[in-house]
């Protein structure tokens, strides 16, 4: 079995949890996915199967959310799952959210929260947080290219935001921070990711659905579908040579160093970089 499956997180599960479940069915243990999502958020999860495990940096790592803020309040962790520990009972108008949200568009930095599994001195934040020790924790560089307000209950004070993003983006610190900006607070209530890289919520199979092996191999979206590289197509001559691993001589280099897919009669045969006009296999599938 050797493909990518577009899987919807249910809420209360883990990435793994997810994983997990798909292994069990299939028998299979190369499994693996893209992007992990918190337990409580819900949506779209890549997942690779067999060999396709080993496609997953060359997949667009872009993504796509619909997060609701409830505003008012903050907790420990940034989100649903966390203590409370500030409140306010100030109500604000959309105007004003409005304009502030202009702050966290484009190249930003975003100070992850301490309840993540980023690694500081080869120890989790999460970890020196259920400590109760105190870790400095350095801003990280994100891109926030769309950022729009979906509804707005101004009596509930609850904000449900469209955001595109970079990988690497929290969008409970995008809750957080904008409750302080606002003067108040904020914190993540739900969350569903609607996009991740080429594969969309529309397109995703519940998890549920998958209850065979069968089932999943139905729903197997095949490798080059999701690879948006550029394409390079194998001769007779060409495929023995990449399926032994040898460089190829090409008079058509795409840019250096850049991945090519390499495809022989409608089959994904490898990857590929060009090296000084040498085409040299990186992942061989044949």
């Amino acid at each position: 079995m050797f493909g990518f499956l577009n899987v919807y997180k249910p809420a209360g599960m883990t990435s793994h949890d997810v994983v997990a479940v798909l292994r069990h069915i299939t028998g299979i243990k190369q499994i693996g996915h893209t992007g992990t999502l918190d337990p409580f958020a819900e949506g779209v999860l890549p997942v690779c199967i067999g060999k396709a495990t080993r496609l997953i940096e060359y997949l667009n790592d872009d993504k796509a959310y619909i997060g609701t803020v409830q505003l008012g309040s903050s907790t420990t962790t940034f989100d649903i799952e966390g203590e409370i520990v500030n409140s306010s009972d100030k109500k604000v108008d959309l105007e004003v959210i409005e304009k502030n949200l202009e702050l966290f568009r484009g190249n930003i930095e975003q100070l992850p929260p301490i309840y993540s599994a980023i690694k500081v001195k080869g120890k989790k934040l999460y970890e020196y947080a259920r400590e109760g020790k105190e870790v400095e924790i350095k801003p990280r560089k994100v891109n926030i290219s769309r950022l729009e307000i979906k509804n707005f209950d101004k009596e509930k004070q609850q904000l449900s935001l469209i955001i595109e993003c970079s990988k690497g983006t929290y969008i409970r610190s995008i809750a957080n921070d904008l409750g302080e900006r606002l003067e108040t607070y904020g914190h993540l209530i739900k969350l569903v990711r609607i996009k991740a890289g080429d594969f969309n919520v529309e397109d995703s199979v519940q998890l549920k659905s998958l209850d065979s092996k069968e089932k999943v191999e139905e729903n197997l979206i095949y490798p080059s579908k999701k690879l948006n590289l550029p394409t390079y197509e194998l001769t007779d001559e060409e495929k023995i040579k990449v399926s032994n691993g040898m460089a190829l001589t090409i008079t058509n280099p795409q840019g250096e160093f850049s991945p090519i897919k390499l495809m022989y009669k409608g089959e994904l045969a490898a990857i590929g970089k060009n090296v000084q006009n040498q085409l040299k296999c990186e992942k061989v599938f044949i």
